[in-house]
């Protein structure tokens, strides 16, 4: 069984309102559905009680069914799960948007009033040859995103320029763990596979003298959008946050993978010895 691209990010935010300011009125996302009020469904998977939700939003690239982004707005917000969290602590980290200029967007963004993590973008050759640029954005709920520009390719993108959401950025302890995770559970595709070390990785994405990364991204090789990108950072010791993606913590909540039949998938999980809850 083949899982591909995952469909939707669920993230927890404290106030809609500004969330929006980012990714509908500056990225140009696509409104797919919207709700008002409580969600007593939604909260039953996530433990919490009918009126702790109080607005929905689903967004997405015009066009694209994978890659979207659903926003849920919670009464009472708790900390974000990255709270004071280190660059290197393990959890769901960045949120990666494809841009197609990367000097424009950026000026653009800067107009209208976002502030970005470093002075400039870096631009980076990976050993398998993928030159790319990026720059990170400090944004809502401690949710971190990236501007992605892959140089010499295209992807789906806004009228504004931009594409959301390509790779989400996952910091993990052992990526050889995750990786056959991703390969025989899910069943998805390695996309790429590197170690990115050296001063200039260092200063992009604020990492201590000597620190290297080992990166390696899954998917569907046909759809740029929906990937997962699993990083260990090696070199450094990070802290588990993993924990604290619960009740109304807000930032980056899960994932979710589209399937036709849930018979089929709760088959394919015990086969391989899987525990699961089926939802209500």
């Amino acid at each position: 069984m083949q899982f591909g691209s995952w469909t939707t990010v669920s993230v927890g935010v404290a106030d809609m309102q500004n969330a929006c300011q980012l990714w509908v009125n500056a990225m140009g996302l696509e409104i797919v559905a919207e709700r008002a009020g409580p969600d007593a469904d939604l909260a039953d998977l996530w433990q919490l009680a009918a009126d702790d939700i109080t607005a929905q939003l689903l967004l997405a690239t015009p066009g694209q069914h994978t890659g979207q982004l659903h926003l849920v707005e919670f009464a009472e917000p708790a900390l974000p799960i990255r709270h004071n969290a280190e660059v290197f602590d393990w959890v769901a980290k960045n949120l990666d948007i494809y841009v197609n200029d990367m000097p424009a967007r950026i000026a653009e963004l800067q107009a209208a009033g976002f502030e970005f993590r470093n002075e400039d973008f870096s631009e980076v050759t990976a050993p398998n040859g993928v030159r790319f640029r990026e720059i990170h954005l400090p944004a809502h709920d401690g949710v971190n995103v990236v501007l992605l520009e892959i140089l010499g390719e295209s992807q789906p993108l806004t009228d504004a320029g931009f594409g959301a959401v390509g790779p989400l950025i996952t910091i993990v302890p052992d990526a050889a763990r995750e990786r056959a995770f991703f390969a025989s559970l899910l069943g998805l595709h390695q996309l790429s596979s590197n170690v990115l070390d050296g001063p200039e990785i260092e200063t992009m994405i604020g990492l201590p003298q000597g620190a290297a990364l080992d990166v390696s991204i899954w998917g569907n090789p046909d759809n740029p959008m929906g990937e997962v990108e699993i990083i260990e950072y090696q070199g450094t010791q990070g802290s588990d946050l993993y924990a604290r993606a619960i009740g109304k913590a807000t930032g980056i909540r899960q994932i979710r993978y589209h399937q036709p039949d849930a018979g089929q998938v709760a088959a394919h999980l015990t086969q391989h010895a899987v525990a699961f809850e089926p939802a209500q």
